[in-house]
């Protein structure tokens, strides 16, 4: 296991980093898209599972539990990942709630090769529900509890985002 550096979030080099990351699919409101989490021996997570438009579907997503993660004064949002060609979304939350506002911020890492990626803190965009919230705050990355993984866009099909790590810097 490598050690935890200054402003980790997730480091997904062993099984235990992904048991409190759970889905949240578009079935949530009728559509059938599945998705997960899981760990790969190599020593990386992967985000994978099938997005499908029917029944007005077209997300899907994962969510770490809630826990204090945030990092006073961080500018941005790092993610080293492996990606398949679609459009990402990391979402960080400020508050525990299921149905909670969040901060998204787009990625495409490289395709079938590690990537690392930086996402400024002030470009991540407050949404709910998939829709932009103009009036909220701007993030504070001091208050960060929750993580999450989303694909949407209405990229249908099967997909699969390698990550090793997500820190804040």
């Amino acid at each position: 296991m490598t050690p935890a550096q200054p402003g980790d979030l997730y480091r997904f080099d062993t099984a235990e980093a992904v048991r409190a990351w759970r889905a949240i699919d578009d079935r949530v409101m009728g559509g059938v898209s599945r998705s997960g989490l899981r760990h790969d021996p190599a020593g990386h997570a992967t985000f994978e599972g099938e997005v499908s438009l029917e029944q007005n579907g077209g997300f899907a997503s994962v969510r770490s539990a809630p826990s204090p993660l945030g990092v006073s004064g961080a500018l941005d949002c790092v993610i080293e990942a492996r990606g398949d060609g679609k459009r990402y979304k990391l979402c960080l939350f400020v508050v525990d709630a299921f149905d909670a506002l969040s901060y998204q911020a787009e990625f495409v890492p490289a395709a079938h090769a590690w990537d690392v990626i930086g996402l400024p803190i002030a470009a991540f965009t407050a949404t709910t529900r998939g829709r932009r919230v103009a009036d909220a705050p701007a993030l504070d990355p001091a208050r960060i509890r929750q993580v999450g993984l989303m694909i949407s866009g209405r990229q249908a099909g099967r997909f699969a985002l390698d990550i090793r790590s997500i820190r804040l810097g």
